[in-house]
């Protein structure tokens, strides 16, 4: 064995070296090494043997310095690359991963992806930062039990459409995405448009879990009754669901990862198959969200659906339109949006006179009037516009008509003056 030579080993090997020592010069049992270094007797006595005769050298890996057997050929590496730079240069590895699967049929782990993109300077590995530490909050038990709604404005096609809002409904308990659309803004109409559709679709949820956007929650600090509404609540409140509104992001961190989910992947599947504008994105989305929800979402504690099937009373297309309360006069009319409407009735006029009555305008513009949720018949008078102011400071012309017997007034005819009446 030589002597003072360097031997550069592992802690693992160092500490299988000295236990090793202490075995040979007999201060522990050869069952004893074994089960300090978690193997087997019969494979400590070989590691005996090589220490014995190699010394501490002989534990040394000899696949140390040497080309791994399982090493990706470099051909397959340089198409990979290529592939890469070419279609998927802005991918995670991941996502990378699965689309050369999946398009290029190229099978390949994540992680050496990961490694090609780090090596040519594709992907920068991240560095963990100190985050606000947030209590977990555990998920509902039944699917339908809690719905996260919110809405996040993005450059969804990058570069070739606007900016759009992408709303999104993400049940609580399973991460599942129920309903998604792309929209202009972010508004009661277009939260209704998509509750309707998921309501049809699903059914009833017991509550919805928001943010404090305007469209929500009354937000007005002039305000001073606790009963104010807004129009998205009032219709949630005719359907028996309960609207609970986040103080923080993080509260409602479902939906919150869904859309850093989205972000990443969903833009760059509608990128590889040339998605131009947001009405072929919805349609895209449609049959997206299945395989968003076969990868990402997960088993509710207890296999219950809370959604209630719609029951026949629950008119989606009234109870989403925009209610406001009138009073009628002594003449049964009353005013919406500059035109004044004549209740028709055969019931005497001093049963409805002074009477609350609900104006209720649809998505589509249909004016529905309620006194007691029942509607009541009505006629239609538009109000005519003013004509427009003269002009500040422009003097006020008068021109007579061409026919006018003043047209002439001044001008004389045999030296007698024309055009002056009798």
């Amino acid at each position: 064995m030589a002597e003072n030579r360097i031997v550069t080993m592992s802690i693992e090997e160092i500490k299988r070296s000295e236990i090793l020592k202490m075995a040979d010069e007999k201060r522990i049992t050869q069952s004893k090494g074994a089960s300090r270094l978690g193997i087997t007797e019969r494979h400590f006595r070989r590691l005996l043997k090589r220490y014995r005769t190699q010394g501490p050298e002989g534990i040394i890996s000899g696949h140390r310095g040497r080309t791994s057997n399982n090493r990706m050929p470099e051909k397959k590496k340089e198409k990979i690359l290529n592939k890469i730079k070419k279609e998927y240069y802005d991918f995670g590895p991941t996502l990378a991963s699965e689309k050369l699967a999946e398009r290029d049929g190229i099978e390949v782990s994540k992680e050496t992806v990961r490694q090609i993109m780090i090596e040519v300077g594709l992907h920068q590995p991240k560095t963990r930062k100190k985050d606000r530490i947030h209590p977990l909050r555990e998920r509902r038990k039944r699917r339908g039990e809690l719905v996260q709604i919110d809405g996040s404005y993005h450059a969804w096609l990058e570069d070739r459409a606007d900016k759009a809002c992408l709303l999104l409904f993400v049940d609580d308990a399973t991460s599942e995405i129920l309903a998604g659309e792309f929209v202009i803004h972010e508004s009661f109409e277009a939260y209704s448009a998509l509750c309707k559709r998921y309501f049809q679709e699903h059914g009833l949820p017991e509550a919805f879990y928001s943010d404090r956007f305007s469209v929500f929650r009354v937000n007005q600090s002039n305000v001073t009754t606790t009963d104010a509404q807004t129009q998205f609540e009032r219709a949630l409140a005719e359907l028996g669901i309960e609207l609970l509104c986040a103080m923080s992001p993080q509260a409602k961190g479902r939906v919150e990862r869904a859309y850093q989910t989205l972000q990443d992947r969903l833009i760059k599947e509608m990128r590889l198959v040339g998605i131009n504008d947001y009405q072929k994105a919805n349609a895209f989305l449609v049959t997206y969200i299945p395989v968003y929800n076969q990868n990402f979402a997960v088993q509710p504690i207890l296999p219950i659906d809370c959604h209630e099937p719609l029951r026949p009373e629950n008119d989606l297309e009234l109870i989403f339109s925009e209610k406001e309360t009138r009073t009628l006069n002594k003449n049964l009319h009353f005013q919406f949006e500059r035109t004044i409407y004549q209740i028709i009735t055969d019931r005497p006029a001093y049963a409805l006179q002074k009477r609350e009555v609900t104006v209720c305008k649809s998505s589509t513009g249909k004016i529905t009037v309620l006194l007691n949720h029942e509607p009541l018949a009505f006629k239609r008078f538009i109000r005519q516009p003013k004509r427009a102011p003269l002009t500040p400071g422009k003097a006020l012309e008068w021109k007579p008509a061409a026919d006018h017997p003043w047209r002439t007034y001044g001008k004389k005819l045999n030296g007698k003056p024309v055009g002056v009446p009798n």
